[in-house]
C-alpha cells in the first residue's frame, strides 16, 4: 500500500481579502498569505496585474471550494488613461506602438461611454494570462510571436467619468467576469482616435468583498512581528520556535473571514440535527414549509451560521454537491 503523503502546513479555512500592493502579483501575494498562515492550501479569485492595487481574495482551506463563485461576483475598477499613447502592454509598463497629439475633451469621452456599457466584444491585450495551445498569452508576446486572442462577450454594468485633466480620464467601471481595463482604455483610445493606455488601476470591489473588509500587507506582517517578538526566545529552540508560530497564528486568525461570507447573496437554507449530518454525508434531504426557497442550481446550507455545503433545489430537495469540512 502506497503511504500517504503528510500535508504541510494547517488545516486553517477562510478568506483574507487582501489589499495587493503595487508591484506584486496575485500568485506571489498568494504564497506569501499561505506562508504567514502556513495554510496547506490556498488560492485567489481573480487575478490583479502587478500594475494594479486593491481587492485580492484569498481563500485558505474549506474556502478554496467557494473561489469559482467568488469569481463569478461582479467586480469594480477605478482606472486612469493616459490619452496619446498606445503600448504593447495596454499600460505604463509597455513599448509605445502609436502616438497622437490629438486629446479628447471631456464631452467627446463622454459621448463615446454608451458603446462600452452592456454586453460588449472585448478583445483581450495580448500581454494577459489567457492560455493559447497551452501557454500564457504573456509569455508568447514576450517572445516576439504574434499573438491573436479572439474577442470574447463581457458584461459592463457601468461606465463613468471620476475625472478628466491634462491628458488623462479617470474611471470607475463595474463589470462582471473576465473584463480587462486595459483593453476598455485601448479601444477607447483608437475610437477616439488618441489612442490611449491604463497608467493607474486599482479594484475596489470583488462581490461580495470590498475595501472595508480589506487588510494591507504590511498590517499583517506588522502583526505577525510584533506577535512573534513578545515571546521571544532562541532561533533554534524548537519550544520557542513553536510558541513564536502559536503567538503569530493568534495574531492573524482573527483576520480571517468566514467560507460562508464568499456565499452571500446565494439562497440559503437552515440545517440542524439529522439533516445536517445527511448533508455532511452527500444525502440530500427533504425541504418543507411555505418559506422553503425556490428550485436554483446553487444554494447554500448552513448550520448554526457555518457553511456546511453548497448545493441544488430541485424537487423539494437540497442536493449537496460540495460538503465542507468542520
Amino acid at each position: 500500500m502506497a503511504r500517504q503523503r503528510k500535508k504541510k502546513g494547517r488545516p486553517i479555512s477562510g478568506w483574507l481579502v487582501l489589499d495587493k500592493p503595487l508591484g506584486m502579483g496575485s500568485t506571489d501575494a498568494v504564497s506569501k498569505i499561505k506562508w504567514l498562515f502556513k495554510a496547506e492550501k490556498a488560492g485567489h479569485a481573480g487575478t490583479l496585474d502587478p500594475l494594479a492595487s486593491g481587492i485580492l481574495p484569498i481563500a485558505l482551506g474549506e474556502a478554496t471550494k467557494t473561489v469559482p463563485y467568488v469569481m463569478e461576483g461582479e467586480k469594480v475598477y477605478r482606472f486612469t488613461v493616459q490619452w496619446g499613447a498606445e503600448t504593447a502592454t495596454d499600460d505604463a509598463e509597455g513599448d509605445v506602438l502609436n502616438e497622437s497629439v490629438e486629446r479628447p475633451s471631456r464631452d467627446a469621452v463622454e459621448a463615446i461611454l454608451p458603446n462600452y456599457t452592456g454586453a460588449i466584444q472585448q478583445k483581450p491585450p495580448a500581454y494577459s494570462a489567457i492560455k493559447i495551445g497551452g501557454e500564457r498569452a504573456y509569455d508568447l508576446a514576450r517572445e516576439g510571436e504574434a499573438v491573436d486572442i479572439p474577442a470574447r462577450e463581457v458584461e459592463i454594468e457601468s461606465l463613468t467619468i471620476l475625472s478628466h485633466d491634462d491628458g488623462r480620464t479617470a474611471f470607475q467601471v463595474e463589470c462582471g467576469k473576465g473584463t480587462y481595463v486595459r483593453s476598455l482604455a485601448r479601444d477607447m483610445g483608437r475610437e477616439l482616435g488618441c489612442y490611449g493606455h491604463v497608467v493607474e488601476l486599482r479594484r475596489t470591489v470583488v462581490d461580495p468583498f470590498d475595501e472595508e473588509d480589506a487588510v494591507a500587507l504590511e498590517e499583517l506582517q506588522k502583526a505577525a512581528a510584533d506577535a512573534e517578538a513578545a515571546v521571544g526566545g532562541e532561533e533554534d529552540d524548537p519550544e520557542a520556535v513553536e510558541a513564536r508560530l502559536a503567538a503569530r497564528f493568534a495574531a492573524l486568525d482573527p483576520f480571517l473571514l468566514d467560507t460562508g461570507e464568499a456565499m452571500h447573496g446565494y439562497p440559503q437554507i437552515t440545517v440542524a440535527g439529522d439533516q445536517a449530518n445527511r448533508i455532511r454525508l452527500g444525502n440530500p434531504v427533504i425541504l418543507r414549509g411555505r418559506d422553503a426557497p425556490l428550485p436554483t442550481e446553487d444554494a447554500c446550507a448552513f448550520e448554526h451560521g457555518k457553511l456546511i455545503a453548497i448545493g441544488e433545489i430541485a424537487q423539494g430537495e437540497f442536493r449537496p454537491r460540495r460538503v465542507f469540512k468542520p
